[in-house]
């Protein structure tokens, strides 16, 4: 196997799940066990005005996907699945989740919530 940028690539995306699904497992630990809502639907910087409201659709796009790539790297590691297919589901993942949290907190700080109070 020769060291080019695909190898590089590979190995960048690997090594990334680590910490990826670290960050959100945490986040979906600390919103379920220790009710911290500090970090849920931010919207530059700001939490919603009801965080506990948005908080459990939060803890769940965090937990699955953070169960996902953590099989995902499981998978690599025992080798279950070849290259195309656990980079596709990771990649997927990844942007699935920045889609969905991205989604939830618009939708959080969506202005005609606030006129129903």
């Amino acid at each position: 196997m020769a060291f080019d940028i695909s190898v590089a690539t590979t190995w960048i995306l690997f090594l990334a799940l680590f910490p990826i699904s670290f960050f959100w497992l945490r986040r979906a630990w600390r919103i379920v066990m220790k009710r911290d809502f500090s970090e849920v639907a931010i919207k530059r910087g700001e939490s919603p005005a009801d965080p506990e409201k948005f908080a459990p659709y939060e803890m769940a796009i965090n937990l699955v996907c953070g169960v996902i790539l953590l099989s995902v790297i499981v998978a690599v590691v025992t080798g279950s699945w070849e290259y195309s297919t656990w980079s596709a589901i990771a990649g997927s993942t990844i942007w699935c989740k920045f889609f969905a949290s991205f989604a939830l907190s618009r939708h959080a700080h969506a202005s005609w919530i606030k006129g129903k109070a």
